[in-house]
C-alpha cells in the first residue's frame, strides 16, 4: 500500500475493514475497469468505483446530454446539455478523484472496435440499454476471457449477474448467451426509453453493479457469478434466479476475432440501417400531404396523447395483420423515442418490399412534442 498518508486518508474506512485491508485497496488501483455506456447505470456506478479507488476507469459512450437523462444520470446538469456524456463523466470523476487514471472514448462501441478496447481492461461492465449492444458485448468478452458485470432497468426493476468468470476448477461460468440464447422478438420487450424508468433505479442497479465489480477485484464476499439478482424498487423485493450452462451457448458464439468482426448484431436483433429515418422538420413537410399515413405503434395506454395532427394508431404487436391497404400509400410510423417506429418499419418493409415509402420518426413523439411547442 502507498505510505502516503492523505492516499491512506481517503481510502481508510474500506481499509479499516478487516476483509479488505490494506490488500484489498492495493488490488482496486492496480485494477483496469472499463464502463460501456455512462448513462444511468454508467453514472451511478463509476462514482462509486472512482471514490474506491479503481486506478484506471476506461468510459466509452458517443451519446451526448439531454434534459430527459438529468433525472436520473446525476453526473450531468443543466449547462452540460449537448456535450459529449462520456468526456462530461471523465471530468467529473477526475474532479472527485484526481489521483486515479479515466479514459474517456467519445465514441460507440462497435465489432469493429470492440475487441481492442475491451482487451486493455481487467473487467467490463455493461450498462447500455439495447439488446444488440448487449450480445456483442458479452460475446466479445467472451472471446477475451473478460468477467462482465450485466446490470439492466425498466420501469420499477432491475437485473444484475456476473458473467464469464474463471473459476477454481478451471470452468467458466455462464454468459449472457446462457441466460438468453437468442435475442427475443423485436416487438417482445422495450428498453426504459419506451417504457420509462423511476429515476432512483439506475442508481440502485448501477451501485450493485460497482459492488460485484470491487468484489470480484478483491476477492471478497460472494459475487452474483452463475446467478441473477432481480430488485423491484416498489416493493424493495429481491430474488434470486440459478443460472446454468446451455449445451449449445457454444454454438451461438463467434468463433474467433475475424466471426466477431463479421458479426451483424443489429440484424440479430431484428434493427436495419437501411430504414429511412426523418427528423421533425421532414416529417412536419410529408404529414400534411395527400397520401401519407401516420401511425402510432405505441400501445394503447401510452402517453402523451397526440392531438396535433390526424393518425391511427396499431401497436407495433398487430402491425403486420392491420397494415394499411392501399399500397400507394406513404407510411411514417411513431412512437416513444423512435426505436418501436423501426422495428415496425423493418417488419413492414419485410412484408412489403417496398422500401422507398416507409418512414420511421427519429427521436420519437417525445423529440417531436420537444421541438414542436404549439
Amino acid at each position: 500500500m502507498n505510505s502516503n498518508s492523505q492516499l491512506y486518508e481517503r481510502y481508510s474506512r474500506q481499509i479499516a475493514l478487516k476483509e479488505f485491508g490494506e490488500a484489498g485497496q492495493q488490488k482496486l488501483l492496480q485494477a483496469k475497469v472499463l464502463m460501456i455506456g455512462a448513462g444511468g447505470l454508467g453514472c451511478a456506478a463509476l462514482q462509486y468505483l472512482a471514490a474506491a479507488g479503481v486506478g484506471n476507469l476506461g468510459i466509452i459512450d458517443d451519446d451526448t446530454v439531454s434534459v430527459h437523462n438529468l433525472h436520473r444520470q446525476v453526473l450531468y446538469g443543466m449547462d452540460d446539455i449537448g456535450l459529449p456524456k462520456a468526456a462530461i463523466a471523465a471530468a467529473a470523476l477526475q474532479q472527485m478523484n484526481p489521483g486515479i487514471v479515466i479514459t474517456a472514448y467519445n465514441q460507440r462501441m462497435t465489432v469493429a472496435n470492440a475487441l481492442e478496447i475491451i482487451k486493455a481492461y481487467d473487467i467490463v461492465i455493461d450498462g447500455t440499454d439495447n439488446f444488440a449492444s448487449r450480445y456483442m458485448i458479452n460475446d466479445a468478452c467472451v472471446l477475451l476471457n473478460k468477467p462482465l458485470v450485466y446490470g439492466a432497468v425498466s420501469k420499477f426493476e432491475g437485473q444484475v449477474a456476473v458473467f464469464n468468470v474463471l473459476l477454481n476448477n478451471n470452468v467458466t461460468s455462464v454468459n449472457y448467451r446462457d441466460m438468453f440464447p437468442q435475442p427475443p422478438a423485436a416487438n417482445e420487450i422495450a428498453n426504459c426509453a419506451e417504457t420509462g424508468v423511476l429515476g432512483i433505479l439506475p442508481g440502485i442497479i448501477g451501485t450493485m453493479q460497482a459492488g460485484e465489480t470491487i468484489k470480484l477485484l478483491t476477492g471478497i464476499g460472494t459475487p452474483l457469478i452463475n446467478s441473477l439478482l432481480t430488485y423491484n424498487a416498489l416493493n424493495n423485493q429481491v430474488y434470486e434466479l440459478k443460472l446454468t450452462a446451455r449445451n449449445n451457448t457454444k454454438e451461438l458464439l463467434p468463433k474467433n476475432a475475424a466471426a466477431f468482426r463479421e458479426t451483424d448484431y443489429n440484424w440479430l436483433c431484428g434493427i436495419t440501417e437501411n430504414i429511412l429515418e426523418i427528423d421533425s422538420k421532414k416529417f412536419n413537410e410529408l404529414r400534411v400531404k395527400k397520401g401519407v399515413v401516420i401511425i402510432d405503434v405505441r400501445e394503447l395506454d401510452e402517453t402523451p396523447v397526440v392531438h396535433e395532427f390526424d393518425h391511427i394508431r396499431i401497436p407495433l404487436s398487430n402491425i403486420e395483420k392491420k397494415l394499411p391497404s392501399k399500397e400507394n400509400d406513404t407510411i411514417i410510423l411513431f412512437c416513444q423515442s423512435g426505436k418501436r417506429s423501426l422495428q415496425a418499419a423493418k417488419l413492414l418493409i419485410d412484408k412489403t418490399g417496398n422500401t422507398k415509402k416507409i418512414f420511421s420518426l427519429a427521436g420519437g413523439i417525445l423529440k417531436w412534442k420537444q421541438e414542436n411547442q404549439f
